[in-house]
């Protein structure tokens, strides 16, 4: 599968060997871009922040984690593939802010966990020109002619361009629900999604509208 400018998962790993990333790394990156079905450079990105991001908790991909991608683009796959966070097992939520950083924890009975958050330091990201301009979108970065550049830099650089934080991850303790049926379409749902007896989709956000034959 090919990439903007033309870079394949084989041409980035071979990018990858021949600047001396780890060989762990190496195979996160190809298992990452299987999944992903090419190597986009915030997965690459991606893959070097989770691994940082476990290392600070002491954890191996077997262990039980919980994570937060503050982006939908690249950073939660990278996260399914490594960390085994998906949303299909409730380890993984995605709030949207817009912000290129991941968060990470290890389970708690409580509705507070100590974890470590992972995003990109833009004051170390002025050392990196040609990343600086694909990740601030700026006009002058050419997928066509920089791409090659991008990831010598982003392979290069490794957690060069990251910060790394302590923090406490706030989350809602799962709550016990029963099942119930939406007063409009008469769907079955969990009783704790419905508002006034209607489910989210009847109340404001249905996604699709029915074909008539």
């Amino acid at each position: 599968m090919i990439a903007d400018g033309n870079m394949n998962t084989g041409l980035v790993l071979a990018q990858a060997a021949a600047l001396g990333v780890p060989e762990h790394l190496q195979r996160m990156i190809g298992r990452s871009s299987e999944f992903h079905l090419y190597p986009a450079p915030g997965l690459v990105m991606g893959v070097f922040m989770v691994d940082w991001a476990m290392e600070g908790l002491h954890a191996t991909p077997g262990d039980k984690l919980y994570a937060v991608a503050e982006t939908r683009k690249c950073l939660p796959d990278a996260l399914q593939v490594i960390a085994h966070c998906t949303i299909g097992n409730n380890r993984l939520r995605i709030l949207n802010t817009g912000r290129f950083a991941i968060a990470m924890n290890r389970p708690s009975t409580g509705d507070v966990a100590e974890g470590v958050r992972v995003s990109v330091d833009a004051e170390k990201l002025d050392e990196f020109p040609t990343m600086h301009a694909w990740f601030m979108h700026d006009r002058r970065f050419d997928k066509k002619t920089m791409t090659v550049a991008l990831f010598d830099e982003i392979l290069g650089g490794g957690r060069r361009y990251l910060a790394l934080e302590r923090v406490a991850v706030r989350f809602s303790p799962r709550k016990d629900w029963t099942g119930a049926r939406c007063t409009s379409c008469g769907e079955p749902v969990p009783d704790t999604l419905l508002t006034d007896g209607l489910c989210h989709a009847c109340r404001d956000e249905q996604y699709y509208e029915p074909l008539t034959v």
